[in-house]
């Protein structure tokens, strides 16, 4: 006879769910207003499946190890989180972009700081869970360290300590979904963005189809760290400058030093350029986003680098799109049009210095109203040999804007390297 694992309890598998005619109804979402309570609080945890009010449920992509854990009976299904002392270690907002319904659309603005705006919520047995977590830590990077010996960077004792250890908030972000948001963004139908996102997880959630009465969406995908650099309040204070580097994963440079593109190069000089801000009164953020290859993933990554090297003529610049296209159907699928959500959360209306060349990207930041003032190409001595191609293809395609260094460029090239975003 099986055995039961010790985290599951037996009850009836629900589904499919449609809102009951009679009864208690879900607390409804009011997206983009202003009061916590009033918009209503975020619950998509599994603990009373009658106050649940989005579809999906809470940790990204992480849920799905929760799921293993309960199933082997290392976790109980019912288990609820003791939030005691986990508040923000600083606290950021609220921001007048936090009511724009326009302005944020895919993570929850109040997902740092539920226990305590809906204590009343908790005391009567609604299972809240936090979307964003906010902390202080120190960070260390050789690059730094470099910095400093090379008199770019200095040791002040409070942003930038000796052994280049700098000082950090940071804050982990969960994505929330809000659906009618989100298809305005892409300018698609409502009805069809959930039809697609039920076929295209292989039906792994029926309530995209079944239930229009819910609008948030908790994606099972990877979510987003920011580090700022500085005082916060600077980030919104229009006569303290603002440096921001905002960087798409990329495991393979970012944390083994790949030398085919200059994803860490460009990450250390970003918070570089932030300390530099900070440390000139100002503040400086990086936005770290989970979307390993163009967020086409690592394994198709890695098939496009051998198609790439392996066709006739070797690695070509001409070819670099039509590769990657071939493997994945698509050149990028980033959507970079929902990167800005996480600036708005901050408050951020003008960046002075914004550390990329991508078009993609300051397109994308500029047209969510925030203005750029600056934008900071990398060194050309930062920049791996190994990565001309890529720089190529993306100035080609418009991805990439060398803007006016003209004088880099050449020094890239008798390197025999190139700029790359």
């Amino acid at each position: 006879m099986a055995h039961e694992p010790k985290g599951a309890k037996s009850k009836h598998i629900v589904l499919t769910s449609h809102p009951a005619r009679f009864g208690p109804k879900p607390i409804p979402i009011q997206w983009g207003t202003a009061d916590p309570v009033e918009r209503g609080p975020v619950i998509g945890t599994l603990t009373k499946s009658a106050h649940r009010n989005v579809i999906g449920s809470h940790s990204g992509a992480y849920g799905v190890y929760r799921a293993l854990a309960v199933a082997s009976g290392q976790l109980q299904s019912d288990h609820r989180p003791d939030l005691t002392n986990t508040s923000p270690a600083e606290h950021i907002g609220p921001h007048p972009s936090w009511s724009d319904p326009d302005k944020i659309v895919s993570l929850d603005p109040f997902g740092a700081i539920v226990g305590e705006v809906y204590p009343s919520f908790f005391q009567d047995g609604y299972d809240i869970r936090p979307t964003i977590a906010i902390t202080k830590a120190h960070i260390n990077m050789p690059e730094l360290l470099e910095a400093i010996t090379k008199g770019r960077l200095q040791v002040d004792g409070s942003i930038m300590k000796p052994g280049g250890d700098l000082v950090v908030t940071k804050a982990a972000i969960e994505p929330v979904w809000y659906l009618p948001g989100m298809a305005k963004r892409l300018k698609v139908s409502e009805s069809d963005l959930r039809h697609v996102l039920f076929e295209q997880t292989g039906g792994m959630f029926p309530e995209l189809v079944t239930r229009p009465d819910l609008h948030v969406f908790l994606p099972p995908i990877g979510g987003m760290t920011v580090y700022i650099v500085g005082d916060l309040a600077a980030i919104t204070d229009p006569d303290r400058p603002l440096a921001v580097r905002v960087h798409d994963e990329c495991n393979g440079s970012d944390v083994f030093g790949s030398d085919i593109c200059t994803c860490r190069p460009y990450l250390a000089h970003g918070i570089e350029a932030c300390v530099q801000t900070a440390q000139e009164g100002g503040a400086g953020v990086i936005v770290y986003l989970r979307k390993e290859g163009r967020a086409l993933g690592e394994v198709t990554k890695f098939l496009v680098y051998n198609a790439r090297k392996r066709q006739e003529g070797g690695d070509r610049a001409d070819a670099y799109f039509a590769r990657t296209e071939c493997v994945a159907g698509v050149q990028d699928m980033r959507f970079q049009e929902f990167m800005p959500d996480v600036l708005h959360w901050l408050g951020i209306t003008r960046i002075d210095r914004l550390v990329s060349m991508s078009n993609m990207k300051y397109n994308a930041i500029v047209q969510s109203g925030i203005e750029v003032v600056e934008r900071v190409p990398i060194p050309a001595d930062l920049i791996p040999a190994d990565a001309k191609v890529e720089i190529e293809a993306k100035k080609a395609a418009g991805y990439y804007t060398d803007g006016d260094i003209p004088d880099q460029i050449a020094l890239a090239e008798t390197k025999g390297r190139s700029l790359i975003e």
